[in-house]
C-alpha cells in the first residue's frame, strides 16, 4: 500500500487528504477486516478536509480513489485540471447562440422555455433530446441571466429610519422561558423607530392576533396613534384581523418585512438582544419568578423603563427618553369609545330560519325578524363582542341558550298580532253551529219554535 516511489513535486492538500482517507482503509484491511466492511467503515467516518471542514467520503469516490493510488501513487490522488468553456461541448453552437440571442431579448425565459423555443424555430429537430440541465449550466458560463428574483447581494437594502416619533412602530416577539418549572412565555415588545423608545410590552402563551391586538391597544392609549406600522410575518401580525384593525380601524400603512431577512428589523432585533442579556435570561429556573403572563409584564415594562432612560449609542449618547420628548406632537384617538371602535372588523353573516348566526363556532341569537337575511356583523377584537345593526339600532348579540329558549313563551309574528279595537271572528264553521246546535228552550224557559228561528 505504501508508495515508495520518489515524487517530482511536493503533493497538494487535496492529494494529502485523499491519501489519509485510503491509510485508513488500509489499517481496517490490515486488522483483519475485509475489503467491503473496511470500506463500510471508512465512509461512516467524519474525514477533517483541508477546508477545516467535517466531510464524509462517498463509498464510491473511495474506490475511485483506490484505483487511482493503486495505478499511479500519490500523484493520481491530485485533482485533475479541467478544461473550462464559456458556452457547452455538449450543445450545438446554433443552440448555443439561439439562447444567447434570445436571453437578450427576454431576460426572463426560463431554460426550458428556451429549449421549447428552439424546436418551434427549427433551431434543433423537435425530437432531439436536450438536458435542461446542461442547457442551463451553459447559461451560467455565458454569464446570462437564469433566475428571476435577484440575490440578497443585488437587493437595495439600505439603512432607514424614520425622524419623528411615532411615524413607524416596530413590534416582534421574544420567546423566553420562565420561573421554577420553566414555562414556555413570549413577550411582544414595542418600540418607536425613530427615538427607540420602548413603548410597551405583553408577555403571552403563545404568539397570537389576540395579544399583538391587546398589546397595540395598550400602546395607542398611551403614546397615540401611529403612521405605520413595520412588522415580520408571524402568525398574529399576517391575520386578517390585524391587517383590518391597522388599515381601516387605526388608518395606519402596514408594511411586513423580507422574510428571512432579519437585518431589515435590526433596531427591534438589537432590542431583543439587549432584553435577552439584561432581564430574559435571569427568569428561567429562578425560584422568585411569577410565570403569570400578568407579573411577568410588569417586570419587563419594568426593564422598558429603564431602558429608556440608558444613554444610547446609536443616539450620539442621549437616551430614548430624551428624543422622545423632544419629538413631534402626538396624535390621540378622540375618547376611549372612538379607540374601541377602531378595533373592529366586520364581516358578512347570512341568518339561519330560526334566528341564528354562526360566529367562530358558536351559535348567536339574531334579532326577530332577520330570518335568511344577509346582515353585517360588526366584532370587536378585544372583548370578542358581536352587533348587527337593525332597523338603525346596534343590537349586541349574546349566545344561543337553548334551555332558555325552551321556557320562553313566544310572541306572535307581525302578521298575526291582534289590532287595536279588534273582536273576536265569527266564523263560518262557528255560524253553521249557532245555527244547527241552537238551543230547544229560549230565555223565558218555553220551547222555541223552529219557524221563528
Amino acid at each position: 500500500m505504501i508508495d515508495a516511489r520518489p515524487i517530482a513535486h511536493a503533493p497538494s492538500q487535496t492529494a494529502l487528504f485523499r491519501y489519509s482517507v485510503l491509510a485508513q482503509l488500509h489499517a481496517l484491511v490490515l486488522a483483519g477486516e475485509t475489503q467491503g466492511r473496511a470500506a463500510r467503515i471508512v465512509v461512516s467516518r467524519d474525514q477533517v478536509h483541508p477546508d477545516r471542514l467535517l466531510v464524509r467520503v462517498k463509498l464510491r469516490t473511495l474506490r475511485r480513489w483506490r484505483a487511482a493510488y493503486e495505478k499511479g501513487g500519490l500523484v493520481a490522488l491530485e485533482p485533475r485540471s479541467r478544461k473550462r468553456t464559456t458556452t457547452s461541448l455538449a450543445l450545438p453552437e446554433a443552440l448555443i447562440t439561439f439562447f444567447r440571442d434570445e436571453k437578450t431579448r427576454d431576460p426572463r425565459a426560463s431554460v426550458p422555455e428556451l429549449i421549447r423555443r428552439a424546436r418551434v424555430a427549427g433551431t434543433i429537430d423537435p425530437k432531439e433530446p436536450v438536458d435542461r440541465t446542461t442547457a442551463w449550466r451553459a447559461c451560467v458560463r455565458m454569464e446570462l441571466p437564469t433566475r428571476y428574483r435577484p440575490t440578497r447581494k443585488e437587493l437595495d437594502s439600505r439603512r432607514w429610519r424614520y425622524p419623528h416619533r411615532m411615524q413607524c412602530l416596530l413590534c416582534d416577539g421574544k420567546y423566553f422561558r420562565a420561573g421554577p418549572d420553566r414555562l414556555r412565555r413570549i413577550a411582544l415588545f414595542f418600540m418607536d423607530d425613530a427615538t427607540r423608545y420602548a413603548l410597551g410590552v405583553l408577555v403571552g402563551t403563545a404568539e397570537s392576533t389576540d395579544l399583538f391586538l391587546h398589546g397595540l391597544h395598550r400602546v395607542i392609549r398611551d403614546h397615540g396613534l401611529m403612521d405605520l406600522v413595520y412588522l415580520d410575518h408571524g402568525p398574529g401580525f399576517i391575520s386578517t384581523d390585524t391587517e383590518v384593525v391597522i388599515v381601516q380601524g387605526l388608518r395606519a400603512w402596514l408594511l411586513h418585512g423580507k422574510v428571512k431577512y432579519p437585518q431589515g428589523r435590526g433596531a427591534i432585533e438589537r432590542f431583543n438582544r439587549t432584553a435577552q442579556e439584561g432581564v430574559l435570561r435571569g427568569l428561567p429556573g429562578a425560584l422568585d419568578v411569577d410565570p403569570d403572563c400578568g407579573a411577568l409584564t410588569l417586570r419587563l415594562q419594568h426593564f422598558c423603563d429603564q431602558y429608556n432612560d440608558r444613554p444610547h449609542e446609536g443616539l450620539n449618547g442621549d437616551s430614548p427618553r430624551q428624543r422622545w420628548e423632544a419629538g413631534r406632537p402626538l396624535r390621540w384617538p378622540q375618547d376611549e369609545d372612538d379607540l374601541y371602535r377602531r378595533f373592529v372588523v366586520r364581516e358578512p353573516r347570512t341568518v339561519s330560519n330560526d334566528h341564528v348566526i354562526q360566529h367562530g363556532g358558536d351559535l348567536w341569537e339574531a334579532p326577530r325578524g332577520t330570518a335568511r337575511d344577509k346582515v353585517e356583523v360588526i366584532r370587536n377584537v378585544l372583548d370578542g363582542r358581536l352587533f348587527v345593526v337593525h332597523h338603525g339600532q346596534v343590537i349586541q348579540l349574546h349566545k344561543l341558550d337553548l334551555a332558555a329558549n325552551a321556557q320562553a313563551r313566544r310572541g306572535y309574528p307581525a302578521d298575526q298580532r291582534p289590532l287595536d279595537g279588534e273582536g273576536l271572528p265569527q266564523t263560518a264553521a262557528g255560524l253553521a253551529f249557532a245555527r244547527d246546535m241552537a238551543p230547544l228552550v229560549g230565555p223565558d224557559g218555553g220551547f222555541i219554535d223552529k219557524e221563528d228561528q
